[in-house]
């Protein structure tokens, strides 16, 4: 999916792993830029990574900066370092602490209130538990995302200094892989219908999805490896918890145990899969090409994906479903819960 931030961050956007804040500040100071608010901060780092500084030529806009390129064309002079402060940043963004606070404390609320439902030995039902694990996933996204701006909508200009010559050498990167074969099925259609090129400007004023071209250290894919994995646990094993939970027929419960079991283990199983992987390629690689392993490695890891797609389906399905015929129960509420302040 970074320049140096606050030391106290546990959990760094990626670009950090790639650019140091030591050249900027050097940079900075030199231009008599230097200054607290101006500083290279979390959010700088998210900002830059949405696609927040757009390089301008001739009062036109360009090209998206991608977060190395930042760096690259500061050292060779062809751009300013942006003086754009975090607060700045944070007033383009469309979310701020209330709303986030708003967010935070609806999703406390329902945890103390499951717990307190747990507690008083009131029935539970599968909607719950789903909602449970997803509130789960809800406070880690805004613990990582809390400097985060919110759908930004206007970039931040970045004007080309040198007159003599044009960004020639900033172009699209040909390894874009999020345009994906869908968008390039398409433009081929558009071209041979039209001669026109619909993506090719579209391209030079975005960034990808998912960008997997900043290199990490191993250390640091380790830690999102295995992180990644103890996330998808997680989230399976709340789902566990309805295991002998009441349904409406034996077959819901059976579904419901064998999706819970394939989304809590099927992580482990790709993981295996991709070790085995780069154990293969490492040993016997001088004898096998590398791309025939990952190709098979693609084939077996495709059936867990298919799998765990499959499994995420039926356990949503079956949260609605088993709501149709809820035991008594199900309807008591705890008193004193009401009188937490929630939405």
């Amino acid at each position: 999916m970074l320049l140096r931030s606050h030391s106290k961050s546990c959990l760094r956007p990626i670009f950090q792993s790639n650019l140091k804040v030591s050249p900027i500040r050097a940079h900075l100071s030199v231009n008599s830029y230097i200054s607290l608010d101006y500083s290279w901060t979390q959010t700088h780092s998210f900002f830059v990574l949405m696609g927040g500084f757009m390089l301008y030529v001739d009062k036109k806009p360009y090209h998206t900066l991608w977060p190395d390129e930042v760096l690259k064309l500061i050292r060779a002079e062809c751009i300013d370092v942006p003086t754009l402060t975090a607060k700045q940043i944070h007033d383009k963004s469309k979310g701020n602490v209330i709303s986030k606070g708003l967010i935070v404390l609806q999703v406390t609320w329902f945890v103390m209130q499951f717990i307190t439902r747990v507690i008083y030995r009131l029935e539970i039902t599968q909607l719950e538990v789903g909602t449970l694990a997803f509130a789960g996933l809800n406070f880690l996204t805004y613990a990582v995302w809390w400097n985060k701006p919110l759908n930004v909508q206007c970039p931040h200009p970045v004007y080309w200094k040198l007159t003599e010559s044009k960004p020639e050498n900033v172009n699209v990167r040909e390894d874009d892989q999020v345009t994906g074969l869908a968008m390039e099925s398409l433009n081929s259609i558009a071209e041979l219908t039209s001669g026109v090129d619909i993506f090719d400007a579209s391209r030079q004023l975005r960034v990808p999805t998912f960008d997997g071209s900043i290199t990490l250290k191993d250390s640091e894919n380790r830690i999102i490896f295995y992180a990644g994995i103890l996330m998808a646990t997680i989230f399976g094993g709340i789902h566990c918890m309805a295991w002998f939970f009441a349904f409406c027929t034996h077959q819901e419960q059976v579904l419901w145990r064998m999706s819970a079991v394939v989304i809590t283990c099927t992580p482990w199983f790709t993981s295996l899969v991709t070790i085995a992987a780069k154990f293969v390629e490492d040993t016997i690689g001088n004898y096998v090409r590398k791309d025939v392993v990952w190709v098979v490695y693609g084939m077996i890891a495709v059936f867990p994906f298919i799998l765990y797609i499959t499994a995420r389906a039926v356990l949503l399905v079956l949260m609605f479903t088993t709501s149709r015929d809820l035991p008594p129960d199900a309807y008591k509420a705890v008193l004193w819960t009401s009188l937490v302040p929630h939405l």
